[in-house]
């Protein structure tokens, strides 16, 4: 596609959004005067309610905007609907810093230091998790009118995504929402097929005398991810322009002639992974408190001060994880992973599964020592964790539990030019007795032209992942006694909005590092190493309509660990950007974002791991794509060309230099990717 023909189509493409598109509504504005409630779950300090006006339910039913906002789970932090068309990564649940296998919905690893930094059970399966839902991730939203989002993305080889969100305040002091994520991308090589499913569904209610609170969350999780395992020979792909022509052709390790399909509504997987997970979480809590009103103009404000909370939070989830392969090849399976299975299994189905339950209560009480400042507050409380793990049927169903506590501080300054927020969790018996986790940080407001400052120490101590333990089905052939590791955390972040800087640095200090080295073995390194990562953002503008944004990322490791991150990562976008004809918002240029050669980890298809290997190293192009995006009101839309540094003239006008992942496993050429995010006030 030459570069005139594609501004020719985005002219044409906006001129049609101007002069057909309905647009049902303004777009959002927030305003943080609303709050949930009492506690450290609202901002306003006074708790103070008007029992003769209420701006939820007395808002013109016929005006054209609203009032919206949210907070995630756990945090006393008012954030607006982000309205933005510049970052096309905003609109992912991937963001740019993270690397697939070689399409969207692969398993991911992130480009910087990663590792998982929480205490007690794991399961052991996280090359998913950027896409899925999770508690940690959940919005509380707060709005004056039914408000909803739908967006759809349309990708190469019928890549798509479809995304949904409703949210409403049936009453000022109840609301519900509900969120569903679709994304199915066949890939361009045989058995790439990758599909998420993602449900989530909340409610908040808060009594009318504000004594009683609660939270509810539904998750469900579905990844059906099939598993080829890299390219049986990648240099073929020099000869694609000549001879196969297509990618799809290719023999791959895993995965037989005739079982592989492109088909885009075909979630099933005949060779790969398919893990499931859904979880219910009821949190709620009763204030005992202080009552107060006043009277201004004949208008009585009625006030209640929290001063001990009494809490329970409610857990029950389910999950499952598993590899399976319906016509496994013990040739390939010996040939290319040392992998020997049984001779009656050639050509039948082998599966390895873990299948979990878990129920979890927590009881805490909660003391706000200053009824002026609901942003302070006191917390302890004790938990009991169940856990049922059914495994193959040698080892059958077993039953565990931990027993924890837990402790936090958290001040938010009435000035709020300081934060502090502290927390820790301890684990006192049970499965994963000795784990704990501790973080603390501070905050502070140097000045409206200098920015803010945040320091925090993060220590975590845990038990290995459950799938290295005995009991667990899946292929690991040393699993048996692992010691517990240890990561500590040292980070500092600097933001100055007023220049647009963010800085950001973290060390880590790291003991006992399990990691995988070989597609069905671990290791453990008891020596201590540090890894240093140093970041900075900066939006530099070049003239009216030109804006330069950069990401500059630099990691450095200590000494030899099992642990490889290129030195060097950036990502820049160059953008013209600017406001024209009142309601139409442009932004559109060129995205560059480029690693330093380094050893990318591999990947083993059976354990869902990411492994540590020397022997290979990355060294691609800078990854290019030209973007166009704009918003029209409620209405976005993003055109994006990718992969543009697979150009080969060499062979003609041909996207076929491909960059790669790791080795085997190599991107595809030229991709196209258009998307639509609307709004709706209703």
């Amino acid at each position: 596609m030459h570069l005139k023909g594609l501004y020719q189509f985005c002219g044409m493409a906006i001129l049609v959004a101007i002069f057909v598109l309905p647009v049902s509504a303004q777009m959002p504005r927030s305003n943080g005067s609303n709050n949930f409630g009492g506690g450290n779950n609202g901002t306003n300090p006074n708790n103070k309610t008007n029992v003769k006006k209420d701006s939820l339910q007395h808002r013109d039913p016929f005006a054209d905007s609203l009032t919206i906002y949210y907070r995630f789970f756990d945090s006393t932090r008012n954030r607006k609907i982000d309205s933005s068309i510049n970052d096309y990564y905003s609109r992912l649940p991937m963001g740019p810093n993270f690397h697939t296998l070689g399409s969207y919905g692969a398993p991911a690893q992130s480009y910087s230091f990663n590792p998982v930094m929480k205490a007690g059970w794991d399961p052991g399966f996280h090359q998913f998790d950027i896409y899925n839902f999770t508690t940690e991730n959940t919005k509380f939203y707060q709005t004056t009118k039914p408000y909803s989002e739908l967006a759809y993305l349309l990708g190469s080889k019928a890549e798509q995504l479809v995304s949904i969100l409703l949210t409403q305040n049936k009453k000022s002091n109840f609301n519900y929402s509900f969120e569903y994520i679709f994304s199915n991308t066949p890939g361009f090589l045989k058995t790439q097929n990758n599909s998420h499913n993602n449900f989530r569904i909340t409610s908040h209610y808060l009594s009318k005398n504000k004594h009683y609170e609660s939270f509810f969350i539904f998750i469900s999780n579905k990844t059906a991810a099939s598993e080829n395992g890299g390219l049986r020979d990648a240099k073929k792909l020099d000869s694609l322009s000549t001879t196969l022509n297509d990618p799809y052709s290719l023999e791959t390790r895993l995965g037989r002639a005739g079982t592989a399909t492109t088909n885009p509504f075909n979630t099933t997987v005949k060779t790969g992974n398919t893990y499931k997970y859904s979880s219910f979480l009821y949190k709620h809590h009763y204030d005992l408190g202080q009552k107060d009103s006043t009277v201004t103009d004949s208008m009585v404000y009625h006030f209640f001060y929290p001063r001990v909370r009494i809490e329970h939070v409610l857990k029950f989830a389910s999950s499952s994880y598993s590899f399976s392969d319906i016509a496994a090849d013990s040739t390939s399976y010996a040939q290319y992973f040392n992998f020997k299975i049984p001779n009656n299994i050639n050509g039948d189905t082998i599966m390895y599964k873990d299948s979990w339950t878990e129920i979890n209560n927590e009881f805490s009480l909660i003391s706000f020592p200053e009824k002026n400042n609901q942003s302070q507050f006191f917390k302890a409380g004790i938990a009991l964790q169940n856990l049922f793990g059914t495994f193959d049927t040698l080892t059958g169903k077993h039953s565990f539990y931990n027993i924890y506590g837990v402790a936090e501080y958290r001040n938010r300054t009435r000035n709020q030019k300081w934060d502090i927020e502290a927390a820790g969790q301890l684990y006192l018996n049970g499965l994963n007795a000795g784990d704990y986790s501790a973080i603390v940080s501070m905050k502070r407001l140097l000045g409206s032209k200098i920015g803010t400052l945040k320091i925090g120490f993060q220590n975590v101590n845990k038990s290995p992942a459950f799938i290295l333990n005995p009991l667990s089905s899946f292929p690991v052939l040393n699993r048996g006694s692992y010691s517990k590791e240890n990561i500590a955390r040292l980070f500092l972040q600097y933001d100055n909005a007023k220049i647009g800087w963010k800085l950001n640095a973290e060390y880590f200090a790291v003991n006992n590092y399990i990691y995988y080295d070989s597609f069905l073995t671990a290791k453990q390194d008891a020596s201590l190493f540090n890894v240093l990562h140093i970041s900075a953002e900066k939006k530099f503008k070049l003239s009216r309509h030109w804006n330069w944004y950069t990401d500059i990322h630099l990691q450095q490791t200590t000494g030899d660990p099992p642990v490889n991150i290129p030195f060097f990562y950036t990502r820049n976008r160059i953008a013209f950007e600017g406001n024209f004809f009142s309601n139409l918002f442009i932004s559109t240029g060129i995205e560059v974002r480029y690693q330093t050669s380094y050893k990318a980890d591999g990947y083993s298809p059976f354990l869902g791991q990411f492994m540590n290997q020397n022997r290979y190293s990355v060294t691609n192009r800078p990854d290019i794509s030209a973007f166009m995006n704009f918003r029209i009101k409620s209405f976005k839309s993003f055109l994006r060309l990718e992969n543009l540094n697979s150009l080969d003239t060499q062979n003609g006008f041909k996207f076929d230099k491909r960059s790669f992942a790791t080795e085997q496993y190599p991107y595809a050429g030229l991709w196209i990717r258009f998307g639509i995010w609307w709004n709706f006030v209703n």
